[in-house]
């Protein structure tokens, strides 16, 4: 039996990247996994796939089709995991946009304005209209329940774009003050960030561009320190805090599918300007 056997968990955006890895490792501790998106089938990159591996990793995977730019979606999806389910243990708001084309460089101005939409629609305002449902059945779980809000260190510095970095900032400080009202509940809420991923995308654009990724993060990687981070014993003091993959991986002796602790580290802010919320 894993360490999550019995809980329940939803992740947002888990067809493939970041959302696939963390439900796939929660399936590796047994856990139920409700895998959320757009692509359905039989193909690498869609809910159902994700689904079945969550159960072949010794989890339990169950798909639902969820646009998230959508809010009665986003309604929906929560009905029938209530209708389904009395509770969840654990949500993990990852779903993420990435424009088409991906807005890197240039200035503000170069891009259409739909990339705000796609980056804080998708990437931040989603996540509370996923939060706002969640709530209750978080609630019904009682104590030791979580939320974790997948970001990025682009909410400190500069990463891509202005409006990227909005929308991952918005989610830092979203997660700190959640956190402060989640606290009577006994409901963690952390942020997480991964450092530099190996996703489908980026291993798309590695080909055409001679990229090394030999020391990146897998997404599965970014799942299993997730799932160490959810396992700890002072998860309730972490809440509101920015939790960085690298230093979970080393304090809870995480390696990947490959059985390697990736080395590249993105560098941090060095500067004395208070952060959103505790930090880690």
């Amino acid at each position: 039996m894993g360490a999550l056997t019995g809980k329940i968990a939803v992740v947002t955006g888990a067809s493939r990247g970041i959302g696939k890895g963390i439900a796939l490792a929660l399936g590796e501790q047994g856990c139920t996994v409700y895998v959320t998106g757009r692509s359905t089938g039989p193909g690498e990159r869609t809910i159902d796939t994700t689904a079945r591996q969550v159960t072949e990793a010794g989890g339990e995977g169950r798909a639902i089709q969820c646009d998230h730019g959508v809010d009665a979606d986003i309604e929906a999806l929560f009905k029938r995991i209530a209708s389904e389910v009395d509770h969840i243990d654990i949500l993990v708001n990852n779903v993420y946009k990435i424009p088409s084309p991906p807005a890197w460089g240039g200035g503000f101005w170069d891009h259409p304005i739909s990339i705000w939409d796609d980056q804080v629609g998708i990437g931040l305002r989603a996540h509370y209209v996923a939060s706002w449902h969640a709530a209750p059945l978080l609630f019904k779980a009682g104590p030791g329940a979580a939320m974790i809000n997948v970001s990025s260190p682009g909410g400190q510095s500069y990463h891509f774009s202005s409006s990227y970095g909005a929308g991952k900032a918005g989610l830092d400080r979203l997660t700190a003050d959640m956190a402060i009202e989640l606290e009577p509940k006994g409901v963690a809420a952390v942020v997480l960030y991964p450092g530099s991923v190996a996703t489908e995308f980026i291993q798309d654009v590695a080909k055409s561009q001679e990229m090394d990724l030999s020391q990146s993060q897998t997404p599965l990687f970014v799942g299993r320190s997730a799932v160490a981070l959810l396992g700890a014993k002072d998860l309730m003091a972490r809440s509101g805090t920015i939790q960085w993959v690298e230093d979970l991986a080393e304090e809870f002796d995480i390696v990947d599918e490959n059985g390697k602790r990736p080395t590249a580290r993105y560098e941090r802010r060095t500067d004395k300007t208070p952060r959103v919320g505790k930090t880690s």
